[in-house]
C-alpha cells in the first residue's frame, strides 16, 4: 500500500475550513469543511468573492496585505471577523492568511484557515452583559489583585469611574483595618491552597465615606486547571433593593469609631494615617503625631469603679477633641491610650499643639460625686517623609510620651 496519500483526498478529509485565494482576491478553491462553515455548495461559493461572504464592517482579505505577503514583508495574517453564511447567519472566525510559493519561490496562491469561535465570543459577550448589567458591583483581577474589568454598579458603589480603577489593587479601596485579609486571600488562590472567600468589609467612597459591603471573592480555574483570575462581587449591607441608609450608617459607626468615646479607633486611624502621609508630598506641611497616656488612671478605676473609669475616660475625649480643630483626627486606641493626627505648617506648630492638649488633659475632671485630679502624659513626633510608616510613627511618639512621663515622675 503507497504511503502516498493523494492530495483531493487529503484535501476533503481536512476538519478544518479552508479557502485557496489568487493574488487577485478571488477564490480558487474550497473545501468541503469550508461549504459546511458556510452553507454554500462549492460552484456557488467559488462565484463569490471573499468580500461578499464578509461583514461589511469587517476586514477583507485587501491588495496592500496581498502585496505585503508577496514582497515578504510578512509571514502571514490573522484577524477575528464575521463572515454571512448562505441562510443569512453571522459567524465569527478567526482567519490566518499565509503565502503558498512554488520551489522556485514564485508566488502561487493565498491559503487562508478559519477557525469558529463564535460560540467563545457568544460566552464573552453574554459575561461582558452579565457584568455589566449586574445589579451588584462586580469586578475581574488577575492574581495579584489588579482590576482589568469593573462594572458601572461598583463604579457607582465606591464613586471612580472605570478607567480609575482599572490596573488598581481592589484593596486600595478597602478600609486599613480590613485590608490585610483581602490582601492574604492572593496568595492563597495562587497557591490552590483556598478558591473563594465570604467577607464582610468596610469600603471607602471617592469622597471619603465608609460603607459596609458584603464581598465573595473566589478564584476562577484556566484550561491547565490552575488559577487564572479572581472574581469579586461586592453587596452593600442590608436589602439591596431598599438599603437601610440609618442602618449601614450605624453600622460603620461601629465598626470605625470607638463604642465608649465615640472617637476613632484603629482601623479608622490607620486609614486617616495612610491618607494624610499620600497626600504630604502635594500640600507640604508636617505630619504631627500625639500619643497620650493618662496618668494614675487605674487608681480611679481601682477606687471608684469602672463606671467612674468610663465617664474619666469620655471627659478626656471631650478635652482633647476641644484642643484640637475640627480637620484633626482624634482616636482612641485601647485602655487609656489616645491618638492625634494633625497636618501642620511647621514643627513648632506641632509643639503648640501638645503643649496645648497636654494643658486641657492637666485639669480637673468630673467623676462620680468627685473632682478628681486627671494627669496625661504627651508624646509627639513629627515628619515630611510620605514613605514612614504608621508604625514608625506611633513607636516615636509612643518613646517620646514616656520620656516625658518619666522626667514628670521625677
Amino acid at each position: 500500500m503507497s504511503s502516498t496519500v493523494p492530495w483531493e483526498s487529503l484535501w476533503k478529509q481536512l476538519a478544518g475550513p479552508i479557502a485557496l485565494i489568487d493574488l487577485q482576491g478571488r477564490h480558487v478553491d474550497v473545501n468541503p469543511a469550508m461549504c459546511r462553515l458556510l452553507g454554500y455548495e462549492r460552484e456557488r461559493l467559488l462565484e463569490l468573492l471573499p468580500v461578499e461572504v464578509t461583514h461589511q464592517d469587517d476586514y477583507a482579505l485587501a491588495e496592500e496585505t496581498i502585496r505585503d505577503l508577496v514582497a515578504g514583508r510578512i509571514d502571514s495574517f490573522s484577524s477575528e471577523k464575521r463572515l454571512l453564511r448562505a441562510d443569512g447567519d453571522v459567524i465569527l472566525v478567526l482567519v490566518t492568511s499565509s503565502l503558498l510559493r512554488a520551489s522556485d519561490g514564485s508566488t502561487l496562491l493565498i491559503a487562508s484557515q478559519f477557525h469558529d469561535i463564535t460560540d467563545r465570543y457568544g460566552a464573552e459577550l453574554l459575561w461582558r452583559r452579565t457584568l455589566g448589567d449586574a445589579p451588584i458591583g462586580m469586578a475581574l483581577m488577575d492574581l495579584e489583585g489588579y482590576c482589568t474589568e469593573v462594572n458601572a454598579r461598583l463604579c457607582e458603589l465606591v464613586g471612580y469611574g472605570r478607567g480609575e480603577l482599572l490596573g488598581r489593587r481592589s484593596s486600595e479601596l478597602v478600609y486599613e483595618g480590613d485590608k490585610e485579609q483581602v490582601d492574604s486571600l492572593y496568595p492563597q488562590f495562587r497557591a490552590g491552597r483556598t478558591e473563594s472567600a465570604n467577607l464582610e468589609l468596610c469600603l471607602r467612597h471617592r469622597d471619603g465615606h465608609p460603607f459596609w459591603t458584603l464581598a465573595r471573592i473566589g478564584v476562577v480555574q484556566g484550561l491547565d486547571d490552575r488559577p487564572a483570575y479572581v472574581v469579586s462581587q461586592y453587596e452593600p449591607l442590608g436589602d439591596d433593593a431598599q438599603v437601610d441608609e440609618g442602618r449601614l450608617a450605624e453600622l460603620t459607626r461601629m465598626a470605625l469609631h470607638d463604642p465608649l468615646t465615640g472617637l476613632a479607633n484603629r482601623s479608622l486611624l490607620l486609614d486617616r494615617f495612610h491618607q494624610e502621609l499620600t497626600k504630604l508630598p502635594e500640600q507640604g506641611g508636617v505630619l504631627a503625631v500625639l500619643m497620650i497616656d493618662l496618668d494614675g488612671f487605674k487608681p480611679i478605676n481601682d477606687r471608684y469603679g469602672h463606671n467612674a473609669g468610663d465617664r474619666v475616660l469620655q471627659a478626656a475625649a471631650q478635652e482633647v477633641s476641644s484642643a484640637v480643630r475640627s480637620s484633626d483626627t482624634v482616636a482612641r486606641i485601647g485602655g487609656d491610650e489616645f491618638v492625634v493626627l494633625a497636618v501642620l505648617a511647621e514643627p513648632a506648630q506641632a509643639e503648640e499643639l501638645r503643649a496645648r492638649v497636654a494643658q486641657q488633659l492637666n485639669s480637673a475632671t468630673p467623676a462620680p460625686e468627685q473632682r478628681v485630679r486627671l494627669g496625661a502624659s504627651v508624646g509627639l513626633t513629627t515628619t515630611r517623609d510620605p514613605s514612614v510608616t504608621p508604625h514608625d510613627l506611633l513607636a516615636g511618639a509612643d518613646r517620646d510620651m514616656y520620656a516625658r512621663k518619666f522626667a514628670r515622675s521625677h
